[in-house]
């Protein structure tokens, strides 16, 4: 989702800089394994596709959030080890995949998310030379599709994701959106992109914006008792204007107009269900 917060380079990685006291050396095992961690909930248009691009790991655990549709059941094919269970949040639902894994690596992917061919070779070259002992993790750079195509601007690309790191070394943290790994080590860059299908269509992206926005709205209120005129209006313009000119949005054509309009819209409307929860209850 393309929001002040999704197209903030700093906030996409998801990667807070350890205190150089946590810089701790990660002795590399004699064969490096990886598993990789899908989370789920009615994916089945997208499960198979995803889990496709990841038959070449050590292992697959998917954790699925008591989906309605052929999610598990698609899952299954490719792997056994799919664990379905209630929703406890985006952090602790990744965790309890952590928990279950075999691999020294972990390799986190969304549904919706593809492991490239050459992401695929950069990362076996990476694990059978050996990273260095003070590396923890790894960002990857992410091509976000929307309504068909790759988004080049609005600060959409290259989108880099803490995704790949020592199963010993990381944990992620308990919000409502935008979940961090809080990871012990240094983080270093892959070259190589996995590919994000993130909307497929406008319907979609509108049904993902009421959904993370209300996340959105959950998570501001934890630090913000009031909204104002300016948080309404102030910070849905800018969010326009900032994805579309500052970021280069106009270099997508028609696409980076729609985008930039939504993340100004998510905006909006993240800040306008917060001020809904913190006053239409008592004028009611």
């Amino acid at each position: 989702m393309v929001s002040e917060d999704s197209i903030n380079p700093g906030y996409q990685t998801g990667f807070r800089a350890p205190e150089s006291s946590s810089l701790t050396p990660h002795p590399s095992p004699v064969t490096a394994s990886i598993t990789a961690i899908v989370i789920t909930k009615d994916e089945e248009r997208n499960i198979a596709a995803c889990l496709e691009s990841l038959r070449w790991v050590d292992e697959i655990i998917v954790v699925d959030a008591c989906s309605s549709d052929r999610t598990v059941e698609i899952a299954r094919q490719y792997t056994d080890r799919v664990f379905v269970r209630a929703w406890p949040g985006f952090g602790p639902q990744k965790n309890f995949g952590i928990d279950q894994a075999g691999g020294n690596w972990i390799l986190v992917v969304d549904a919706d998310e593809r492991v490239t061919e050459p992401l695929r070779e950069e990362i076996v070259v990476l694990l059978q030379s050996g990273p260095p002992a003070d590396v923890a993790g790894f960002e990857i750079p992410r091509r976000n599709y929307f309504y068909g195509k790759w988004i080049r601007g609005g600060g959409i690309y290259p989108d880099h994701q803490l995704r790949l790191f020592r199963r010993s070394a990381g944990r992620y943290d308990d919000v409502l959106l935008h979940e961090r790994l809080q990871l012990k080590g240094t983080v270093a860059r892959l070259e190589n992109p996995m590919d994000h299908y993130s909307m497929a269509n406008i319907g979609a992206h509108v049904k993902k914006m009421a959904r993370y926005t209300t996340l959105g709205a959950g998570e501001k209120l934890k630090v913000r008792s009031q909204v104002t005129a300016l948080d309404l209006v102030g910070s849905h313009l800018a969010t326009i204007v900032r994805t579309y000119v500052l970021r280069g949005g106009y270099r997508d054509g028609l696409r980076g107009v729609i985008v930039a309009l939504f993340a100004g819209m998510h905006t909006f409307v993240k800040y306008a269900k917060s001020w809904e929860a913190l006053n239409v209850k008592r004028e009611a």
